[in-house]
């Protein structure tokens, strides 16, 4: 009986802990939705105080979760690349080909982009750019983004790996990749609206073709040798 009496403060205080965790959890995904919706409205520029004003709160409250700005940027990141992940998964199950599978990735990153550019400007910039700090990659976020290409495309290329790639070299394709992606959607998004923006199905499967003759091989294969070519 003793230790049953003893013990049963301690699952008390248990729960109380377990539900203090929750609470704490549950909060800071509140956090996280308001300060991405309060910089899709605001912009990538909004300072920790106004994006708290927009989330109903104080800044002392975001800088109680989130330590400082880069950690607001990082933890709105992991929830913009979570959404991603999500989607890519239910893109892979419908995908008839790898190629559709990797047109997929390619369309859900601009759709990321293009559907928040604020957003995606916040969680892909240095905090310190902000303040005169070396602007260097976040590489949290596209480590999460490579990370989600990595697995499906190093399974297409083992698949091929009787075709003569080199599949030691052929893992720094899925950064070399995200890196492709990012510069050329970044223009796309820079890039007037007009004749000479293309739309983003047109972006996807040109990024898309770019990508997939990367992972086929080189449009001219070395063993057809220097004759096959002209020279001007």
């Amino acid at each position: 009986m003793n230790t049953a009496s003893t013990a049963q403060p301690q699952a008390s205080g248990d729960g109380r802990a377990e539900r203090w965790s929750a609470h704490r959890t549950s909060r800071r995904k509140e956090l996280v939705r308001a300060a991405r919706h309060a910089v899709h409205r605001l912009g990538p520029d909004a300072s920790m105080e106004e994006i708290a004003a927009a989330a109903g709160t104080s800044k002392p409250v975001f800088y109680r979760y989130f330590g400082d700005k880069s950690g607001l940027q990082r933890a709105v990141g992991e929830a913009v690349a979570e959404r991603m992940q999500a989607k890519l998964l239910a893109a892979a199950e419908i995908a008839s080909s790898e190629h559709d599978g990797l047109r997929a990735m390619v369309d859900i990153y601009l759709q990321m982009a293009e559907s928040s550019p604020n957003v995606y400007a916040f969680v892909t910039r240095s905090a310190g750019a902000d303040t005169g700090g070396q602007d260097a990659m976040p590489v949290h976020f596209f480590a999460a983004v490579t990370a989600m290409i990595e697995a499906p495309l190093r399974h297409h290329l083992e698949s091929r790996g009787g075709a003569g790639i080199d599949l030691a070299a052929a893992s720094f394709w899925p950064p070399a990749a995200i890196g492709m992606v990012r510069a050329a959607g970044e223009l796309w998004l820079r890039t007037p609206p007009g004749a000479g923006k293309p739309g983003r199905e047109a972006m996807t499967e040109q990024i898309t073709g770019w990508l997939w003759a990367g992972i086929a091989g080189p449009a001219i294969r070395s063993d057809e040798g220097p004759d096959t070519r002209t020279n001007h």
